[in-house]
This record gives structure tokens, C-alpha cells and sequence, in this order.
């Protein structure tokens, strides 16, 4: 159903989470965010409430695994949940029920967490990854990292019905958060790059 990166740049401090799916209106469900505190990512058979929840957590003092913990221990459908959850520490915790739908997994590195449902299969997390960790290193920012995380995801299969939206979520270091959305669209991606350039 949906794929999604959730990540910080240990350099600025900036935080972010990005997302595209196959259904609309993704910015409404899975992204979730907050300046200084953390980012979730709550998809599959979304509990929308994991978001907020999960980010009260995280600025009550609790670790992302703890939160994750709790947020799973609360909720009897957990089995059909997919959740990151990454907080201004750079620590991450990340979670796949196996009931989420088709091939479904998550990879979890230091400050990233890439994670998915529905989609071709683990080839789409690791370009994700791959495309993320490759501009970091030429110092193309956070925005443009996890723009480009989600442009490889779709070119190595994406969503297995395609996508439809898709959202990016970033708070500098002084605290201003970008929020840029697509809501219904046959090229997702390609309508959020260009939000992106207007936005730069």
C-alpha cells in the first residue's frame, strides 16, 4: 500500500519523514511530525492515532522503542500495523505486523528508518535507502535526500497499484516545518519534485 522514510541529518538537525502510496490524501494519515521531538510514520492498516500518540510519547521523555511498545500493547489490531518512528535523537525503533498486506518490511538504520507494505518487494527499501544515504553524502540536504528516496522506491517498483499521493514533511533546525503534499495525482512524485522546486 505505502512506502515511507522517515530520517535526520545529524549535520543541521533537521528532521524529516517522506511518503507515496497508492491511495489519496496520504498527508492525512502517515506522516506525522513535530520540531524537535520526532517523526512517525503510521501506515498498513493505518491507526491514524499512532501519529499524534507516538509523538506525545516521545516528548514525555519515552525512546522510540518504548513508545512503540506502548502505542502496540494499547491497540488489539496491532497484527495490521507498519509504524516508524524516529525521534530528534536519531534513535529509531520500527514495526511490521504480519498481517500487513502483500510483501511488507522495514530496515532500520543509524537516524533512517525506510519502510513498506504492498509493494514489489525489499528492493524497493533498499534503493530507498541506497538513494537517500548517496545524497547525504554529497550534501544535497534533507529534503532532497528523501525526495529522491521516494522517487528510487518508485523506480524499483514502488506500490504494486501504483501511486497516487504522496507527502514531505521536513522541520529545520529552527524549527520551521515544510510541508508539501500531493493528494490525487497519476504521478505523484513527479507533481511533489515540482512542489519542491516552487518551494526552493
Amino acid at each position: 500500500m505505502t512506502f515511507s522514510i522517515l530520517a535526520l541529518d545529524r549535520r543541521s538537525g533537521a528532521l524529516g519523514v517522506a511518503v507515496a502510496t497508492g491511495s489519496t490524501y496520504v498527508a492525512d494519515r502517515v506522516p506525522h511530525l513535530r520540531p524537535g521531538v520526532g517523526a512517525v510514520a503510521t501506515q498498513g492498516y493505518t491507526n491514524v492515532s499512532y501519529g499524534p500518540e507516538g509523538l506525545r510519547l516521545l516528548e514525555l521523555g519515552l525512546s522510540p522503542e518504548e513508545a512503540l511498545r506502548a502505542l502496540l500493547a494499547a491497540d488489539p489490531g496491532h497484527e495490521l500495523r507498519q509504524v516508524g518512528i524516529l525521534d530528534a535523537g536519531g534513535r529509531a525503533a520500527a514495526y511490521t505486523g504480519p498481517r500487513t498486506p502483500g510483501w511488507h518490511g522495514h530496515i532500520i538504520r543509524p537516524g533512517c528508518v525506510v519502510l513498506g507494505n504492498l509493494i514489489a518487494g525489499p528492493e524497493v527499501l533498499e534503493a530507498m535507502l541506497r538513494a537517500f544515504e548517496e545524497h547525504m553524502r554529497t550534501g544535497s540536504g534533507l529534503a532532497e535526500a528523501l525526495l529522491a528516496a521516494l522517487e528510487a522506491g518508485v523506480h524499483a517498483g514502488g506500490d504494486l497499484r501504483g501511486e497516487r499521493s504522496a507527502a514531505l514533511l521536513v522541520a529545520g533546525p529552527g524549527g520551521r516545518v515544510v510541508r508539501l503534499r500531493v493528494d490525487d495525482h497519476p504521478s505523484p512524485l513527479e507533481a511533489l519534485r515540482e512542489a519542491f522546486k516552487e518551494h526552493r
